[in-house]
């Protein structure tokens, strides 16, 4: 199946047991359930068990969605749920490089001031995230995980051009949730700024 073929042919093909339908679902969509499971800061063991359970989930389920189309926010869903299934058991969770997913060292006392403060700003980031309407969700979700505008627009059927307009107005109703402003103590967002100061999402999250 080519890059062309939509998102209901790709589930159908792959409920009929194609190969390749299933293939360019995984590579078309694979970023957006890593982009998920890098918020939970899980060890890259637990990380790779996430994304297969998600896979299976979506193999269980390839002849009951509804909506095809929405695949992007049902993925999104299922992994949140399952890495949240992880938190619960009390799996080990260390810090990661959200975009080479390479486990770093262990923080000492030295570094606990700092990772005070990264660990309540992507708190901050997470509540102001949960503010927004999924769609917005999904689109921050994916440029944190520095996925390519190219990829956005597959992932999210968006046309390419929009995908940059769209990205700072979204950048802008995070910086201006109430959240984000109860954490830089500040007011709504004036003219895309927030108290004079760029929130930089792909660090953080």
């Amino acid at each position: 199946m080519g890059g062309t073929s939509t998102v209901t042919q790709l589930l159908r093909a792959s409920a009929d047991g194609d190969q390749a339908a299933w293939n360019e679902l995984v590579r078309r969509y694979a970023r957006l359930v890593m982009a998920v499971i890098r918020g939970y800061r899980l060890t890259a063991a637990d990380a790779q068990d996430v994304s297969q359970t998600v896979w299976l989930r979506l193999v269980e389920n390839l002849g009951n969605l509804r909506e095809p189309e929405a695949l992007p926010r049902w993925l999104e869903i299922t992994t949140q749920r399952e890495c949240g299934r992880y938190v619960q058991r009390g799996r080990r969770t260390v810090p990661v490089d959200p975009h080479s997913e390479i486990v770093t060292r262990q923080p000492t006392s030295e570094d606990l001031d700092g990772d005070v403060a990264r660990a309540e700003l992507r708190q901050a980031l997470r509540d102001g995230l949960a503010e927004l309407p999924p769609r917005d969700q999904s689109l921050l979700r994916l440029f944190a995980a520095a996925t390519s505008y190219k990829e956005i627009s597959e992932l999210l059927g968006m046309r390419p051009g929009s995908v940059g307009p769209t990205l700072r107005r979204c950048l802008d109703r995070l910086r201006d949730t109430h959240a984000l402003r109860s954490y830089l103590g500040t007011g709504p967002v004036v003219g895309g700024r927030v108290g004079g100061d760029r929130l930089e999402l792909a660090p953080v999250d």
